[in-house]
């Protein structure tokens, strides 16, 4: 892992702090989910992407002047790339991730992929 890597890690888990409700997840990826459904993630070069709706998501990408994420050749359509200097100020970011965590919140749950233990 490179130093800049290391750092966005330590931002992006300063975010996830700010809303208790929210775990973090996954061990080479780290992300969020809520009901099954993922809402932000911390890509291998340390860019942190977040999923909105359709109504924050334009808005967001002409005002902070960003892209949808790409990942492995394929464009996210509905998560964002946050700007290196966003990602800096958990202060600006934080509305933004409330927002996609209320609005994931509004979607149906996903059934669970894991076996039940007996």
């Amino acid at each position: 892992m490179n130093q800049d890597y290391e750092t966005n890690l330590k931002l992006y888990e300063a975010l996830l702090a700010t809303n208790p409700q929210v775990e973090r997840k996954g061990k080479t990826m780290p992300y969020t989910s809520r009901n099954g459904h993922m809402f932000s993630f911390l890509d291998k070069q340390g860019v942190m992407a977040l999923r909105l709706p359709n109504s924050a998501r334009e808005s967001f990408l002409v005002e902070f002047k960003t892209s949808l994420s790409e990942q492995y050749g394929a464009v996210m359509k509905e998560y964002v790339s946050i700007p290196q200097d966003m990602l800096e100020s958990t202060s600006d970011l934080k509305p933004y991730f409330d927002v996609s965590y209320d609005h994931i919140g509004t979607l149906k749950p996903k059934p669970t992929t894991k076996k039940k233990k007996r």
